[in-house]
């Protein structure tokens, strides 16, 4: 590496720098890094930042005058300054680089291929631990469906047993009701289980037909050996396959697996659509965008987006088309080409079916950047807001998108990436260590979403101890790890009910839920300071900023709704401990009544009738509850 600051001015550091490939860092006065590049000869790229050009664009000639020192990382070849290049760009996050923003809200499919019993998870993170990834889906609902439908075709376990060194006594309720065979307790074999992973890893990488044949035939010889039990299971999993089949469109009968890039670019912001092909069906469409595109050709955009996606991706497909050629097109298909381990090509069809679907892909990218109005949401700097109703709306583009003042406000002081328009809030009750109890709510756009709030009963505090730590890494380790399962969607924003503590403990339970990616901020009740991850000085925000509104709003109705589930379940105690002394009041009486009258209170005011008529009662069991309820009153 070339250590900048040893030479006394740029001119000599470029004269000493390498005529080999590399990577290269431009950097300012500060020594901030404004640019990454890539080589093959080091002194000579670098050279041509310096040299006077009238030809040279607006950025770049900003740029040169803004270059102070130089620095180097030689590489064995082009294709090693590649990664490093992009790792580069992925750490520094140089603002003269084209940045592709990160897709990791986006889920991803994982199968545990590693393991000797595979699981299907959904995750957010991208680690390189074995298993198949697939993904990263933009569509949550329609992931969401075909993994429906795969676990109801297949028996595939859901537990997290390390099989075959862990393994329970006896089968689980899965077992019992038909949804896993029991390889835990050598119900099924670790063969018969592994044919059933492959069908799976064919089904997800969009290659159903083969399976669906094969299904087909085994239903024809069942039927025929008059198995007629098992012709039924095969021709519900035939009915799934053509479930998911038909969510795909059939859009090229040569069939083949390929990715489609469409581009488009208005102002300094691009998008980027690739359209999924396989078997010749569209399985779906990935939106992304660039940033700091003002001034760049578009082939510097298509190449930034190339590698951008593509280095990281785990699915590579046997085909890539894209409209136009760009510099590194041989060297990024040379590099694909080895992680595939296969045959790999980079196309640009400029006539017939390959060129239909470019420009469809171009078409949907067009489409997506002037009127889904994500650059309202996600593209656009937040400016300040005096009223939690003042709105920026995406007018100019022809949509109509309103980001709340509040949410940009948060964006603000929190220094998010996007406007957290949705915030999920955890909180626990308990009192003494009686019926401990967690909650989670829901807002959106700052107004309760009812339907998303979720409450829990602690398991893992013993009765009569209280460790808020432990609880709140329960209640959301618990939430994350179900809707992660489920391919639910996720809030922008993960606001806890504390202090350091809790934040740390939600932090971890995130970490293990495979969520760490998720903003994530705490909200102490004293002072209203607001705790961020990894910072020593909390975030002390006007008391009139709507924005605060906003997380107050939320961790007050996180309380309130823990306080109502810890007063609920007191009440239902009390009453069964007091019923529980009268005699021939049993469990299912105690049921009824707590089913009809709620609380002891209701119970004592209750009339004889009232009583008497509850289902299992009678008249001189009722006589006997409000004699006995009334004597210890």
């Amino acid at each position: 590496m070339t250590d900048a600051t040893l030479t006394p001015s740029l001119e000599q550091q470029v004269r000493a720098l390498p005529r080999q490939p590399g990577v290269y860092l431009l950097k300012n006065a500060q020594g901030d890094v404004l640019y990454v590049g890539k080589a093959k000869s080091l002194r000579s790229r670098v050279r041509a930042y310096l040299r006077p050009d009238r030809q040279r664009s607006p950025k770049l000639a900003r740029l040169a005058r803004e270059i102070r020192s130089v620095e180097t990382v030689a590489a064995g070849s082009e294709a090693e300054a590649l990664l490093l290049e992009w790792n580069l760009i992925r750490e520094y996050a140089p603002p003269f680089n084209i940045e592709l923003r990160d897709d990791k809200s986006y889920p991803y499919v994982k199968v545990t291929v590693g393991e000797t019993f595979p699981r299907l998870l959904v995750t957010r993170r991208l680690r390189d631990d074995g298993s198949r990834y697939f993904g990263p889906f933009t569509d949550v609902k329609a992931m969401r469906q075909a993994l429906r439908a795969i676990r109801g075709m297949y028996t595939v376990r859901s537990c997290h047993y390390d099989l075959p060194e862990e393994a329970p006594d006896r089968p689980c309720l899965d077992f019992h009701i038909g949804r896993c065979r029991a390889p835990c307790v050598d119900y099924q074999s670790a063969d018969d289980y592994r044919a059933m992973i492959d069908d799976i890893l064919q089904i997800l990488g969009g290659h159903s037909g083969p399976v669906r044949r094969e299904v087909e035939r085994n239903m024809r010889e069942a039927a025929a050996a008059l198995e007629f039990e098992r012709a039924a299971q095969l021709r519900e999993v035939l009915r799934g396959l053509r479930a998911i089949e038909s969510r795909q469109a059939a859009i090229d009968y040569r069939g083949g697996d390929h990715d489609v890039v469409g581009l488009a670019r208005e102002g300094p912001t691009a998008c980027g659509v690739l359209l999924k092909v396989r078997d010749g069906r569209l399985l779906g469409r990935q939106v992304h965008y660039l940033d700091n595109t003002e001034d760049e050709p578009l082939d510097l955009i298509l190449e930034a987006f190339v590698k951008g996606f593509y280095i990281r991706q785990p699915e590579i497909p046997s085909e890539l088309l894209v409209p136009s050629d760009f510099p590194d097109l041989e060297l990024v298909e040379e590099h694909l080409s080895a992680r595939r381990d296969g045959a790999f090509a980079i196309r640009i069809p400029k006539r017939g079916r390959g060129r239909g679907l470019l420009n469809a892909a171009e078409r949907n990218a067009l489409h997506v950047l002037r009127f889904d109005g994500i650059q309202a949401l996600a593209g656009q700097t937040p400016g300040p807001a005096t009223s939690g109703d003042e709105a920026s709306a995406d007018v100019d583009s022809g949509a109509h998108v309103v980001v709340p003042g509040a949410a940009r406000r948060l964006a603000e002081a929190l220094e998010l990436e996007h406007a957290p328009r949705s915030i999920v809030c955890f909180d626990v009750s308990t009192l003494g260590g009686s019926e401990s109890v967690g909650s989670a709510v829901w807002l959106r756009d700052g107004k309760p979403d009812k339907d998303q709030y979720r409450r829990f009963r602690i398991r893992s505090v013993e009765l009569g101890h209280t460790d808020d730590y432990a609880m709140m890494q329960e209640i959301v380790s618990r939430y994350f790890r179900r809707r992660v399962r489920e391919g639910a969607e996720l809030p922008d924003l993960v606001l806890i009910d504390g202090g350091r503590g809790q934040l740390a403990a939600a932090r971890q339970a995130m970490e293990s839920a495979e969520v760490s990616d998720l903003p994530v901020a705490a909200l102490a009740k004293r002072e209203e300071e607001v705790f961020l991850p990894e910072q020593s000085e909390p975030v002390r925000m006007h008391r009139a900023d709507p924005g605060l509104h906003w997380l107050q709003r939320a961790r007050d109705e996180a309380h309130r709704f823990a306080l109502t589930y810890n007063r609920m379940l007191r009440r239902r105690r009390t009453l069964r401990s007091r019923l529980s002394e009268i005699p021939n009041v049993g469990p299912a009486r105690e049921q009824e009544l707590l089913r009809r009258f709620g609380s002891l209170e209701a119970v004592r005011e209750a009339s004889l009738d009232e009583l008497a008529s509850t289902p299992g009662i009678g008249q001189a069991t009722a006589t006997r509850i409000l004699e006995a309820l009334r004597k210890s009153e």
